[in-house]
């Protein structure tokens, strides 16, 4: 007929289905979901548009896959029990946006491809990458672009997890040392995101990739506002009797000492979530939580760390307002 409307094999008429994918790759359109999910019963088909799917690898944060389909969390919940803290909002939007699903996998004792199978009944499509080639792959920065490998010192810190320490210090006394001109390579089994968030805040540049789903390099480079700074977080040691007072009646008390990392985070802070108002929570650790302390700052949270001896540590954590 004259002045039809020629349709695509997806059953929406043609220019309707150009104008839609225009749209969403200029990002006029910000949520994909409505014309993921927009029927095309409108024009005699319950058909899809087939062809708007989002491709994930081992790199992909788990934040993009909550945002893209509202039924991700349950399917990721499903598949290992340890993700069950992610119904948590507070600890879904403070480590989602930093776990990768290798990340994940790793936590939850399964595979990579386990998610990957799960998710691929929610339209997710699997970017299949060569091994040699680099999962979610960036342009190189600057500091890096020309970097000889004389000039980097490698850490691998793989041997440190693996017999279950915490490598943290090894890293920043590896970063004190660290010559001008030089950058760090911290070989990893996976992305280290708190690791990240913690040198940006000190002023070094960094960038991170995984090569495949167990072997993640991160590169550190120190700048002129890294020079020179204290990486050790404020310990003032004489509040901490007069806070223990104030919360004397008043604690909740967690022992997170024999928890494998990053559990203890994830634990001090669905305690925290669930703090009544006017109490404090007394946790005993076997380290300065260095990762959470920025955290707690910036979530209204204050703090007074008694430190016992190497491997024991006491921290009071309450609400600011509360502290005042």
């Amino acid at each position: 007929m004259k002045g039809e409307a020629r349709c695509s094999d997806n059953g929406l008429p043609r220019c309707i289905a150009i104008c839609l994918r225009v749209a969403i790759r200029s990002k006029i359109i910000k949520d994909k979901l409505i014309f993921y999910y927009f029927p095309a019963y409108i024009y005699g088909t319950k058909r899809v548009l087939k062809d708007i799917r989002m491709k994930i690898n081992a790199a992909t944060k788990i934040a993009t896959l909550l945002k893209h389909h509202p039924d991700a969390l349950e399917t990721i919940v499903s598949i290992s029990p340890k993700f069950e803290k992610l119904r948590n909002p507070l600890l879904r939007r403070l480590l989602a946006g930093r776990t990768s699903i290798a990340m994940a996998s790793r936590i939850g004792g399964c595979k990579v491809r386990d998610f990957f199978e799960q998710l691929k009944p929610l339209k997710f499509e699997v970017e299949e990458l060569p091994p040699e080639k680099s999962y979610g792959a960036a342009v190189l920065p600057d500091f890096l672009r020309n970097k000889k490998e004389e000039e980097m010192e490698v850490l691998d810190v793989r041997p440190v997890l693996d017999a279950d320490r915490d490598p943290l210090k090894i890293i920043l006394e590896q970063l004190k040392r660290l010559a001008p001109g030089k950058v760090l390579k911290i070989v990893n089994s996976f992305e280290p995101s708190p690791l990240i968030e913690l040198v940006k805040k000190k002023g070094f540049d960094s960038y991170s990739k995984t090569v495949h789903p167990d072997l993640n390099e991160t590169y550190v480079y120190p700048t002129e506002m890294s020079q020179g700074m204290e990486w050790e977080p404020e310990v003032v040691c004489d509040e901490w009797e007069t806070v223990l007072s104030s919360y004397q009646d008043k604690l909740v008390r967690i022992d997170v000492r024999q928890l494998a990392m990053p559990q203890p985070m994830i634990t001090i802070l669905e305690a925290l979530e669930n703090l009544p108002e006017g109490k404090a929570l007394f946790v005993q650790h076997k380290k300065v939580p260095v990762f959470l302390l920025p955290e707690l700052k910036d979530k209204g949270f204050g703090y007074s760390i008694k430190e016992i001896n190497e491997e024991w540590v006491q921290l009071i954590i309450y609400r600011a307002l509360d502290g005042d």
